[in-house]
């Protein structure tokens, strides 16, 4: 057990959650932020759905390096992907069927999301299974925290509601107040991941 999640092993899980989070540290994964977080639920849903294909990616990738000829790799990584996003994609339409509309064609898109393609080749193609499967799911989470936070904010300030469910009351509304209708806009998104991006560096700013 110890071995398992030896201090390495925790970075690697860890790390990407704050120091070396792959969105607001490596600037990676930033279309996303603009295109799927207008609401709530769907930020979620592609956070997890990356979150999920980044790790297994990164576990089959390394499960089977040695044996993939380097000047294919590319492609092998690609084909790897590829199928678990359309397993993920059919699963969504199955059972999530009015998120997977609201995400459109941008889970197809995370096969050439630069997050995942980058920890395959940077870590997967030259780690051990469980290592990449851990880098997976902190690379992953890391993204999808950003994701939930731009989507919070722009749906509460945007329309007034979380996944759906009203929560500014309508007295508010009754004694003037007015949905940010910006925040429905693919601009907001930038710009509250810049606020991010801001808060973190100012919290971090001794460690970084």
């Amino acid at each position: 057990m110890s071995t398992l999640f030896s201090k390495a092993n925790q970075e690697a899980l860890v790390g990407p959650l704050n120091l070396n989070n792959p969105v607001v540290v490596q600037v990676l994964g930033i279309c996303s932020a603009l295109a799927v977080t207008a609401q709530l639920e769907p930020a979620i849903v592609m956070g997890l759905s990356v979150t999920i294909i980044t790790a297994f990616s990164n576990l089959i990738i390394s499960l089977i390096r040695n044996s993939i000829p380097n000047r294919i790799r590319i492609i092998v990584q690609l084909v790897v992907v590829a199928a678990l996003v359309t397993i993920v994609s059919q699963v969504l339409k199955a059972f999530a069927y009015d998120v997977s509309v609201q995400l459109s064609v941008y889970v197809g898109l995370i096969i050439t999301n630069c997050i995942l393609m980058g920890r395959l080749e940077a870590f997967a193609m030259m780690n051990k299974p469980w290592p990449s499967f851990l880098d997976g799911i902190g690379n992953g989470i890391g993204y999808a925290i950003i994701l939930v936070i731009v989507g919070f904010f722009r749906e509460l300030l945007g329309a007034g509601t979380l996944l759906g469910m009203q929560v500014i009351p309508q007295w508010c509304y009754d004694h003037g107040y007015v949905n940010n209708g910006m925040m429905t806009m693919p601009a907001m998104s930038l710009i509250l991941v810049g606020c991010v991006i801001w808060a973190h560096r100012a919290y971090n700013k001794d460690l970084v």
